[in-house]
């Protein structure tokens, strides 16, 4: 089978736990001996587009304005442009190479056009990963009004990424009857875990606990998006009600719109227990994770969607324990504690996370025990093998 793959982000580049999941499903499909090709934008491509291979990958790459760190106006704008720029770049290369399956992957909201163009040429099947309901978590935190003309106008494209699936995969069962209530477009659904490939780094050097000065520190680490849908201050304020342990540090490690109000607080409340980091690749992140010894996260109260953040794989493969808090109602929650990979809270519930906190950081037989059973987690049902088998039976009942 000839698939097609496409994604705002892509590997070796990007830092992105969305580029490194397709990477992985790409790669899992080439091992199946399926012919795959990313389709993707390359802001400041010199020319207009670039074919490379990764891991047996054909990459596809386009040019485009910058999408990541820039202002939300030029941003939405950039975006917007996504699929159009990627047809006039590869217009004659998707006429002379036809596919038989389409996967997509939100965010963005922005590639219904191209999908829809695709289908048209080739005939071919889509699956939409849906893993952000944008602009409805904007709207839950009070960054824009329901009846905005700028929400009408990301909502044009979020139906036409809608339309343009066959099948919808989200994230997890309660996001599933969320969004089969709520979406005024009926298209099959399907149960999609995040997924991950168990490839760890070995463990044993300790490079960036000299390098930061924490060799004998329990080490609570946070990689990724920095912005509001986090509530990153959550973070920040457990740090603060734990400066006075010794032997705790929290590093921080990304990029994203509220980097800038972290980096206050650090300096505001003297947090000397707090290392604020830019963001490294993946490779990179992987090796400073295998050194650390506990998996943080945190999610915004006021989502009423329900969210599995990418982080949580990483923190899988590397066999950490999991630490964090999520909006009321997540069945992450439930995940997580069942199966005694981590110990989670509502954001809000302060003295809870400090609590679960200071359990992991003096109990060193508990991090090892939720460790393993993260790992476990991660086997019986975030695998890639998991993810690539479950598309394939979907579009295949389709097709």
């Amino acid at each position: 089978m000839k698939i097609c793959l496409i994604i705002d982000d892509y590997l070796p580049t990007s830092i992105k736990v969305g580029a490194k999941m397709m990477h992985e499903l790409a790669s899992e499909f080439v091992s199946h001996g399926h012919t795959v090709t990313v389709v993707t934008p390359a802001p400041g491509l010199s020319s207009r587009f670039e074919i490379s291979e990764l891991d047996g990958v054909t990459v596809c790459r386009f040019r485009s304005g910058e999408i990541k760190n820039v202002s939300k106006v030029k941003r939405a704008i950039n975006e917007t442009l996504l699929s159009y720029h990627a047809w006039q770049a590869y217009k004659p290369y998707f006429q002379q190479h036809p596919h038989d399956l389409i996967i997509y992957y939100s965010p963005t909201i922005f590639w219904g056009q191209l999908v829809n163009r695709l289908k048209k040429l080739w005939g071919a099947t889509s699956y939409l990963v849906l893993r952000d309901f944008f602009p409805q978590w904007v709207i839950d935190n009070g960054m824009l009004s329901a009846k905005s003309p700028i929400t009408r106008y990301f909502r044009f494209f979020e139906s036409l990424s809608y339309r343009a699936a066959d099948t919808i995969g989200v994230q997890s069962p309660k996001n599933l009857a969320w969004f089969s209530k709520t979406c005024t477009i009926k298209k099959p659904l399907d149960l999609l875990y995040n997924w991950a490939a168990d490839d760890p780094v070995p463990a044993g050097k300790s490079y960036y606990r000299q390098k930061l000065g924490l060799e004998n520190k329990v080490v609570y680490f946070y990689g990724g998006n920095i912005g509001h849908a986090q509530d990153m201050m959550n973070i920040v304020r457990l740090a603060k009600a734990m400066r006075s342990e010794q032997d705790a540090h929290f590093v921080l490690v990304g990029a994203g719109d509220e980097v800038e109000l972290v980096r206050n607080s650090i300096a505001q409340h003297n947090l000397n227990n707090m290392t604020l980091l830019p963001p490294v690749t993946q490779d990179e992140f992987k090796k400073m994770l295998a050194e650390f010894d506990i998996g943080l996260f945190s999610l915004h109260r006021d989502h009423t969607t329900h969210n599995f953040p990418g982080k949580l794989l990483g923190y899988m493969v590397q066999e950490k324990p999991i630490l964090g808090s999520v909006n009321p109602d997540n069945d992450l929650k439930d995940i997580v504690e069942k199966t005694g990979a981590g110990l989670i809270t509502i954001n809000g519930d302060d003295q809870g996370l400090l609590n679960n906190a200071l359990k992991l950081l003096h109990d060193s037989l508990l991090r090892k025990t939720l460790g393993e059973n993260a790992k476990q987690l991660l086997s019986d049902v975030f695998s890639v093998q998991a993810a690539a088998n479950r598309i394939l039976a979907t579009t295949s009942r389709i097709g």
